[in-house]
């Protein structure tokens, strides 16, 4: 372990290339690494969660983890949205090595050659998708809202854009695996749609954000965290709809990183129809869904319905108009407005498919300009400043301006030049993201910048400018 530790505090100024799972920062390894192994060594604490990878050989996904994430880094370089990209792309890059061993050891348990289907509800920027499809598994992504990088997979690999909604009609009877990854808002409802789809569909899910059927999940213990309170509910669902359900944890870099599995069935087919009832009962029974009192049913049971409909239908159809019409009810007594046909719960609503800007950014630009005056002028002690551009400042004196001898503006001047601070990776980055936009502080504070023109990033009038650097979108192969 010291040997290992001298290495790699050795090498921390060179350069590094960090997947953000293999390698932590060198600072963490050189300032905290060998306190943890203090601390780590004399606690003798149980840990609330199962090892890592206990569920498949790691011998296996570490072969397959390596191969995709040489196969799959170039993602790192076209990333398009605004999320961080080797986070996200190494993260599913991890998350897809899991489920192809997964997916291969099952195979080899049932002895099947072909290959698993899927569908990953609220799949995001569906590269976990775009991989599994590179991989040969036939699936699809289906979001409420389609990203940038959807363009840049291709034709191979299915992305839909459609908001799922619990019901008789979000069924996947022909598929063999449902997946969700970060699925927020459906990640409870992940487990029913996979019992209800067909007794040989099982489910994958990564819960994230912590929702309830309808809503936040609310907690109700003190004794755990949040976190595994909220696992403990999404395998009580997963168990409560008829699922051996597993627990392991993923290598990623992520704090949510355990995944619950639901792989075989605890009842036999012929159990279908009184586990279907079990699960709608459940269901209600987390909004306070009114139960019909004995002898007054708010709708047929399902064994009704299918017995006495012109128009035979299966379990499910039956089970969707029957939960349709305790949701119709309970709307009504309500006052609500009609539900969606067959829903399974009132009250459920997908998330919006335009996501809402949470920051100033959709702010009117001058409103902004405004503001910052405002402020810097209440810095600098009421001192007009300027409107127009400064000279430069190279000045020996910079008014930093005091409020309370608490607050005041920085002097760039007393910090480290700013390349110096940066990766090497990282400055030929910002080096071309130099002088796009006019520096406020040249151009507004009465002293001018306290930096020289060729020390600051920005542009010291228009005469330095340079055009904002665009990077062409590469498809992926």
């Amino acid at each position: 372990m010291y040997i290992k530790f001298s290495l790699v505090t050795a090498k921390k100024n060179e350069r590094w290339h960090s997947d953000g799972i293999v390698y932590p920062k060198p600072t963490w390894l050189g300032e905290e690494l060998l306190a943890k192994l203090a601390k780590w060594s004399v606690e003798n604490k149980k840990s609330d969660f199962k090892s890592t990878l206990s569920l498949v050989s790691i011998m296996k996904y570490s072969k397959a983890y390596q191969e995709l994430k040489e196969k799959y880094k170039e993602m790192v370089k076209v990333w398009p949205e605004v999320t961080d990209p080797e986070k996200f792309v190494y993260e599913d890059v991890a998350i897809a090595a899991y489920l192809l061993i997964l997916w291969e050891e099952e195979r080899a348990e049932r002895g099947l050659t072909a290959r698993q289907s899927f569908v990953d509800l609220g799949c995001g920027n569906g590269l976990l998708v775009h991989i599994l499809n590179s991989e040969g598994h036939p699936g699809r992504g289906i979001d409420v809202r389609r990203r940038k990088i959807w363009d840049m997979y291709g034709p191979q690999t299915r992305l839909e854009e459609d908001a799922i909604t619990p019901n008789d009609k979000t069924l996947f009877p022909d598929v063999d695996w449902l997946i969700g990854n970060h699925s927020d808002e459906l990640t409870p409802w992940i487990p029913v749609i996979a019992a209800r789809s067909s007794y040989n569909c099982r489910f994958f899910v990564l819960p994230c954000c912590f929702f309830d059927f309808i809503g936040k999940y609310s907690r109700r213990q003190s004794k755990k965290t949040q976190y595994r309170e909220y696992l403990d509910f999404i395998k009580e669902v997963g168990f409560t709809c008829g699922f051996h359900v597993a627990e392991d944890c993923l290598r990623i870099p992520s704090t949510k990183r355990v995944c619950l599995i639901g792989k075989s069935r605890t009842y036999p087919p012929s159990r279908e129809a009184s586990m279907d009832e079990k699960r709608t009962q459940y269901i209600k029974s987390r909004r306070g869904c009114p139960v019909s009192p004995p002898g007054r049913e708010l709708c047929p049971s399902p064994l009704r319905i299918a017995a006495g409909s012109a128009d035979h239908c299966d379990g499910h159809q039956a089970l969707g108009a029957r939960v349709g019409c305790v949701a119709g009810a309970w709307a009504a007594e309500r006052g609500a407005g009609p539900q969606a046909e067959g829903a399974w719960l009132p009250g459920f609503h997908p998330r919006e498919k335009a996501e809402r800007v949470r920051n100033c950014a959709a702010l009117p630009r001058g409103f902004i300009d405004q503001v910052v005056l405002q402020v810097a002028n209440l810095l600098l002690g009421g001192k007009q400043l300027n409107t127009g551009s400064s000279r430069n400042g190279s000045l020996k004196t910079w008014n930093r301006g005091v409020v309370n001898g608490r607050v005041h503006i920085r002097d760039w001047r007393e910090e480290t030049l700013w390349e110096t601070k940066q990766p090497e990776a990282k400055q030929r980055v910002l080096s071309k993201a130099c002088k796009t936009r006019l520096c406020w502080f040249f151009t507004h504070h009465p002293d001018g910048c306290a930096l020289s023109a060729d020390c600051c990033p920005f542009a010291h009038g228009p005469a330095e400018l340079r055009p904002p650097r665009t990077t062409p979108r590469k498809k992926i192969p």
